[in-house]
């Protein structure tokens, strides 16, 4: 009798030893989720921040250089694209499309020495400055997220729980085209 309950402890305890692993792994995955999600967040934020900066940016310039109407167009419709974008790869590539319309604007602005004396275009471009320094911390942050969690539910034990909580691969934030369309100098003809 003394034997059986023994076992019967036994089995008990690996039960308990058991459900608390499942519980914790399962908890850890939604945690990592959550993270993403978090991260992503921080990086909305950011590009909504500079999609926020961009129109009082490019009025600014606008006093100055009234002819370069077509840059201006470019801006609007690649910020509207951003502010559209639900996904990342989608972000990505409207960020890369934003990134390369604000340097053609700095380029033009160059043009204008009084508008590169203005003290609130000189604000707003430090501001522009540090958004982009913001964006380039919460997307690293982001990717380090999201390689955890892609890790997670593709290693054992994860791998047992991610398709049955719903928990697929995400997307990384990356430039589209590679680094290449990132680092290609925008070219401004007048």
């Amino acid at each position: 009798m003394k034997s059986l309950w023994v076992a019967l402890g036994s089995f008990a305890v690996v039960v308990i030893l058991a459900a608390l692993v499942i519980v914790s792994v399962r908890n850890g995955l939604i945690q990592r989720d959550e993270n993403v999600k978090a991260q992503w967040s921080q990086i909305e934020t950011q590009l909504q921040r500079r999609s926020d900066l961009i129109p009082n940016l490019v009025n600014t310039v606008k006093g100055y250089a009234k002819h370069e109407e077509k840059i201006f167009t470019e801006i609007a419709d690649a910020r509207s694209r951003l502010l559209a974008a639900e996904t990342p790869e989608g972000a990505g590539e409207a960020d890369a499309a934003l990134k390369g319309a604000l340097g053609r604007l700095l380029v033009v602005a160059e043009a204008y020495p009084n508008l590169m004396a203005n003290e609130n275009f000189a604000r707003l471009q430090d501001e522009l400055a540090g958004t982009e320094n913001r964006i380039a911390v919460a997307r690293t942050r982001y990717n380090e997220t999201v390689r955890d969690f892609n890790s997670a539910i593709r290693k054992f034990p994860g791998s047992m729980f991610a398709a049955g909580l719903g928990l697929e691969r995400a997307e990384f934030f990356e430039a589209p085209a590679g680094r290449a369309a990132v680092e290609k100098v925008p070219a401004v003809n007048f």
